[in-house]
């Protein structure tokens, strides 16, 4: 039986059970934790337990497993994380390496590997093979999958360099891809373009936030190359509704892609991007949290014919595909 690395340690890939492909315990900018972040913007213990009562919420409607990628740029920290995996024994919560940018490269980066001042091999490929195989920093905690992003932007040198690095991490490993992508821009395009040339197994790639467009044709020509929809922002109403993302996934689940496709919502416990009261987007997007597929997505989908064996298909057996 294949295994996938866990907070918790390796498991069964069968044991994962239902998957959410896309989701965030926290999203965090550390230096604005260290230096301003007392009061309003954050308590570990509060965000800690906040956290654990949000995620066995989860457990509660049957969800037993999250994907998280949260890599550097995003504030990945693996020691709460696990703390929090402890706390919570009935989710499994898999954890990614990679590099989250939408243009230049942190300044460690700049200067070292091909091309730059000092030249020598890419410490982006090192640094991912060694969190997939080793275990991330001290911790002894793997990551699962490795995630980038291509936003609107596109494939800016920082990006491709991100990019190309993950490839031969996922050539070193056989790890899994998760790319963040921006439906407006086509950015799915590039990714698949270039990773196939890299000799990626676009079955192991998942075209993140794909679920953004409701475009068929554009969905179906990523699905065509093997690679995964990310139906995963559910909730995310200012970039596409709930109705029209349901509706979306029905049509192409009539049209036999749901062995592509895989749904989340890209919520996350705590996110400081818009200040430090998350709340404050309620009222932009009030069902942006882990409870709206359960709860509101499934029932829509069964709805509209979506039968059982593909709802399956999209929670269960394609993520288990992706991790074995």
């Amino acid at each position: 039986m294949p295994s996938v690395e866990t907070a918790r340690g390796p498991v069964d890939v069968a044991a994962l059970g239902r998957t959410l492909m896309h989701e965030h315990v926290f999203v965090l900018s550390p230096e604005h934790v260290d230096n301003y972040g007392a009061g309003a913007w954050w308590n570990e213990e509060e965000r800690v337990a906040d956290a654990v009562g949000k995620l066995a919420a989860l457990v509660e409607r049957g969800v037993t497993a999250i994907a998280d990628p949260t890599v550097w740029g995003l504030g990945r920290y693996i020691p709460r994380i696990r703390r929090i995996a402890e706390l919570v024994p009935d989710l499994h919560i898999i954890v990614a390496t990679g590099l989250y940018t939408y243009n230049e490269l942190p300044f460690q980066l700049q200067h070292r590997g091909p091309g730059t001042l000092l030249g020598g091999p890419d410490p982006l490929v090192g640094d991912f093979v060694r969190d997939l195989t080793s275990g991330i920093g001290d911790t002894g905690v793997r990551a699962a999958f490795l995630k980038c992003a291509v936003d609107a932007p596109g494939l800016v040198p920082g990006v491709e360099r991100v990019l190309r690095a993950v490839a031969a991490a996922h050539r070193e490993t056989g790890a899994p891809i998760t790319v963040h992508t921006e439906a407006t821009t086509r950015s799915g395009r590039p990714v698949v373009e270039l990773l196939g040339k890299e000799g990626v197994d676009l079955g192991k790639v998942v075209i993140g936030h794909a679920g953004d467009s409701n475009d068929l044709d554009y969905l179906k020509e990523l699905a065509d190359t093997g690679a995964i929809l990310g139906m995963d922002r559910f909730g995310l109403d200012p970039y596409n509704s709930t109705a029209e993302r349901v509706g979306t996934v029905a049509a192409l689940c009539a049209q036999g892609y749901a062995d592509r496709m895989v749904l989340s919502h890209d919520a996350s416990c705590y996110i400081d991007w818009f200040g430090p009261d998350p709340e404050s987007l309620r009222g932009m997007a009030p069902n942006w949290h882990f409870r709206h597929i359960s709860d509101d997505v499934l029932p829509a989908l069964r709805a509209l014919g979506v039968p059982e064996a593909q709802l399956d298909q999209m929670l269960v057996e394609n993520p288990g595909r992706y991790f074995s």
